[in-house]
């Protein structure tokens, strides 16, 4: 008879909130942790090299999901890339580092009922993982193990954009994460000596050789195992075999706005007529799994330019690569979106609702299309998102990919925001240190003043996500909450939900840091231990 396999804790996926979990349980030695990850470890060039982070789309590396034909942008789906290896989408991200304005940790807060999850409360936890190579105490760590730093290389095209915002008006800065999110500058990344740094970087590997940390790479969770409604293993599969596995404290899923709430659903928690419609016998009826799904949209504009190089075009090179292995630095340590900032479209916003990505080289259809010419790409992206779209099940079968449907522009006010950031990147592209590199449009090629009635046109011709589903499985208080303010599966025992899924609502910004600091404040949750937040105000006094 085969031995029970059995653990303390078990964590489905080991993504960016899934390594921290990872990491931090281990360091307690009688804690044992089974970290299940349906991908392989984090092994390919690519993913090290910054630069090439868009060489992993629709490989084996890629999840490789799709939405559903978005009625709002002329019956387009949209590409979703999710990684699916050590580090999650850590590994195959823009590498921003970007942690949300105070007014969103706030809103958690007042608007959710998301008791411990404000500003204040969270700060500590992104300190503490923090090693920045430049900024500090009070607001900045420098001896967590996320490295961030400045890049080690930035095309004169990136600087460019940034001195022709200035001139259109904007306040430059040089730290987005500082005590204001508004203005533009140069992006820290996190990045180690010009080389990703992942969660599977940061928080993973150093816990491997400890004994009671288990790693089962190539293990598909079907189903949490369930005694009535107390969680009390995983299902998976593993080598062409069903297995299970135990936990005797608790169930982790981290496996994402997706695959969490997916999961879920597997497992009969869910809204129960759905469930039925899918094939699943319900559990418990949980009608907020899977609602609530939002993400950044982005949309491009693209100029030719002259006088100057492109990252991708003349960059690409065996000598550059060489250059890269042996000291970090040069064209392939860019993260492509090197530059950019936040404004507000219209006034009287408590905060920015635009976000600008900026790239030396032609970036669009996520960066699948082959350079045609030297090019430069600046994007709007919005970032505080009204529409709200939802996932459910295509099949009980686990392997079957879910339907994704985020209602991109669902509210015309989005749609409204857009065409407004769009006419301001169209600002800054006239303002001289930008304009004399640029050679006429691209996309669109509208001329010098397209009217706001092309604009929209194009924002529902060319929107992408930029890779920041969350809100699956909702944190608060209402009777949407999917997870408790400690993020407990509503309605059952023994299990949680720590990844961007539990977000109520999404962060101004890149959507990387502030998932690192839910993993990193749900590992305090899950020990027990006193909030950093209280442990920092006690060593204040």
């Amino acid at each position: 008879m085969t031995e029970r396999e059995t653990y303390d804790y078990i964590v489905v996926g080991a993504g960016s909130a899934g390594c921290v979990l990872a990491g931090r349980l281990t360091e307690d030695p009688h804690t044992s942790v089974l970290l299940l990850e349906a991908g392989p470890p984090d092994d390919a060039d690519e993913i090290k090299i910054p630069a090439a982070f868009a060489n992993l789309f629709k490989t084996r590396w890629d999840w490789d999901y799709e939405t559903t034909p978005q009625k709002n942008m002329g019956r387009r789906t949209a590409f979703w890339p999710r990684m699916k290896a050590w580090g999650g989408c850590s590994s195959m991200n823009a590498m921003i580092y970007i942690r949300g304005h105070r007014a969103d940790f706030d809103g958690w807060r007042r608007d959710f009922g998301a008791v411990g999850w404000g500003y204040d409360d969270v700060l500590p936890y992104f300190v503490r993982a923090e090693a920045n190579s430049r900024l500090g105490a009070p607001l900045h760590g420098a001896a967590g193990p996320l490295h961030v730093e400045d890049r080690r290389y930035t095309h004169p095209l990136s600087e460019a954009w940034v001195a022709a915002a200035v001139a259109a008006g904007l306040p430059a800065t040089d730290d987005f994460n500082g005590a204001s999110q508004e203005g533009v500058g140069l992006y820290q990344v996190t990045c180690h000596r010009g080389r990703r740094w992942s969660t599977a970087d940061a928080y993973l590997r150093p816990a491997l050789p400890r004994p009671n940390l288990t790693v089962r790479s190539g293990a598909l969770a079907t189903r949490v195992l369930l005694d009535g409604t107390r969680a009390i293993g995983v299902g998976y599969t593993a080598a062409g075999e069903q297995r299970s596995a135990f936990a005797e404290a608790e169930v982790i899923l981290s496996g994402g706005a997706i695959n969490s709430p997916q999961l879920l659903m597997l497992s009969g928690i869910g809204p129960a007529a759905h469930l039925r419609e899918a094939g699943v016998d319900p559990v418990v009826d949980l009608p907020g799994v899977g609602e609530n799904l939002h993400d950044h949209p982005a949309t491009p504009l693209l100029w030719r330019t002259k006088g100057t190089t492109d990252l991708a075009v003349d960059h690409v090179t065996p000598a550059r690569l060489m250059q890269w292995q042996t000291l970090g630095r040069g064209p392939l340590a860019s993260n492509i979106g090197e530059a950019g900032g936040f404004t507000a479209t219209r006034d009287g916003l408590a905060a920015p609702d635009m976000q600008f990505h900026v790239a030396p080289t032609g970036f669009y259809d996520n960066g699948m299309r082959e350079p045609v010419a030297r090019m430069f790409t600046a994007a709007t992206t919005l970032v505080d998102v009204a529409s709200r779209g939802r996932l459910r099940l295509r099949s009980a079968d686990p392997r079957w990919k879910p339907e994704i449907d985020p209602a991109y522009f669902a509210e015309p006010t989005d749609l409204d925001a857009m065409v407004a950031g769009l006419r301001r990147l169209q600002d800054i592209a006239r303002q001289t240190p930008l304009a004399r590199y640029l050679d006429g449009a691209y996309l669109p090629d509208l001329g010098l003043d397209p009217t706001d009635e092309q604009l929209r046109e194009h924002a529902e011709s060319h929107t992408q996500t930029l890779y920041h589903p969350v809100g699956t499985c909702a944190m608060g208080t209402g009777e949407t909450a999917v997870v408790d303010p400690d993020l407990r599966v509503v309605g059952t025992e023994n299990l949680r939900v720590v990844d961007a899924s539990v977000m109520p609502r999404i962060t101004r910004g890149n959507t990387n840091a502030p998932t690192i600091m839910i993993g990193e404040k749900a590992a305090d949750l899950i020990r027990g231990r006193q909030p950093a937040a209280m442990a920092a105000k006690e060593i204040a006094r």
